[in-house]
């Protein structure tokens, strides 16, 4: 049977300007967020189809994206203005990324870890009130699992595991706000795990703390799972700034 229009597959020339619209998005996001396009500079959208070699619809598409985000305003007759730090979308996960790849890491690091350290210890204390027998087990059996991924240095698991850990506990807070939260949480987990402010084999306290926040949820010690919580944070943020330390010393890796 035909396809109609609406549900035929996208032609190969569809896929190509889709892919190179990504492209395009992520490199002019990147330069912005690095300060290669430093604020208030203008751009035009001539300049831009000429340095990508792509077409005009490409590049309004792409403007239109990072319009939405606030780091660009166009102006008639002006052109593209591009927008400091302080007007952009900060809580879009694509703005984190791109601000984790620049050389700012660590000051976006350390923002969101401020952050998490503001609301991941209390969705952790509503946790233990609010979580059911089941979802508890499970967060224990999951920290059970970190700990194994972390001491056979399997970094892409432990990742997976970080990542589901810090989901459960902001969903299980029953705060919906918390849990939206789950997107930054992860965006920042994998960077981290991206450019390399992950060690090899996590610390032990850092296994053993994230285990103690999953048990103190399933006894329903509010107190102790927000302790632990905070713990937890502060040892993956000196974690992060001791790797960052490293590799910006002269002959580091």
């Amino acid at each position: 049977m035909n396809q109609s229009s609406s549900g035929a597959a996208p032609t190969r020339s569809a896929l190509a300007e889709a892919g190179l619209h990504a492209r395009v998005l992520d490199h002019l996001g990147t330069a912005i967020c690095n300060g290669d396009m430093a604020a208030g500079s203008i751009q035009s959208i001539e300049d831009l189809v000429d340095r990508y070699q792509v077409s005009r619809s490409v590049i309004r598409e792409v403007l239109r994206v990072l319009a939405s985000m606030g780091l660009i305003e166009t102006r008639r007759r002006v052109g593209i203005m591009i927008q400091p730090p302080g007007v952009w979308s900060v809580f879009d996960p694509q703005v984190i990324r791109w601000r984790l790849a620049s050389d700012g890491r660590m000051a976006q690091m350390r923002s969101i870890t401020e952050l998490r350290t503001a609301i991941e210890p209390y969705a952790a204390w509503l946790a233990a009130e609010r979580i059911d027998d089941d979802e508890a087990s499970e967060l224990v059996g999951l920290a059970a699992k970190m700990w194994a991924a972390g001491k056979a240095g399997d970094e892409a698991r432990f990742l997976d595991l970080d990542i589901d850990f810090h989901r459960r506990v902001l969903a299980a807070s029953g705060n919906e706000m918390f849990a939206k939260l789950q997107l930054i949480v992860a965006e920042v987990l994998a960077g981290r795990h991206h450019h390399h402010l992950m060690p090899h084999h996590p610390d032990e306290r850092a296994l053993q703390l994230h285990t103690d926040v999953a048990q103190a949820i399933q006894r329903r010690d509010g107190e102790r799972a927000r302790e632990a919580m905070v713990e937890t944070l502060e040892q993956g943020y000196a974690e992060m700034k001791s790797l960052w330390e490293q590799t910006a010393e002269p002959g580091g890796a």
